[in-house]
């Protein structure tokens, strides 16, 4: 078994790694299964600082939770105001509105701080 240290290079993710696949499946609140929470979160951390995974644009996030969702351009209407407001938002043309957020938001759960992101 690798000794548990903290994961400061390429290599020691890599051997973290490694052990973690030996452990996947291991029973929770087992000693292997400790060993793995405890890999994962390590691993977790390195990845978070060294390969930190940016957030989308507010618009390429709105596109793909409707997407995801199968809404429709006419479904937007209901939250961000009419037509010709929906086509301005989705074209880039006009901000969001921090009431429009907060909807957006809340009926599409896309998080605040993505939308937000377009407000600079």
């Amino acid at each position: 078994m690798v000794e548990i240290r903290p994961i400061r290079s390429e290599a020691d993710h890599e051997r973290a790694l490694l052990e973690v696949e030996k452990l996947w499946g291991a029973e929770p609140g087992s000693p292997k299964g400790d060993r793995l929470d405890v890999l994962a979160t390590l691993i977790d951390a390195y990845e978070n600082a060294h390969f930190p995974i940016e957030a989308p644009d507010p618009l390429t996030a709105i596109k793909f939770r409707m997407e995801q969702m199968g809404m429709t351009r006419k479904d937007l209407e209901g939250i961000i105001g009419s037509r010709g407001r929906v086509a301005e938002i989705l074209s880039g043309k006009r901000s969001l509105s921090l009431s429009m957020i907060r909807r957006l938001s809340r009926d599409l759960k896309i998080p605040a701080d993505v939308l937000i992101g377009q407000a600079d």
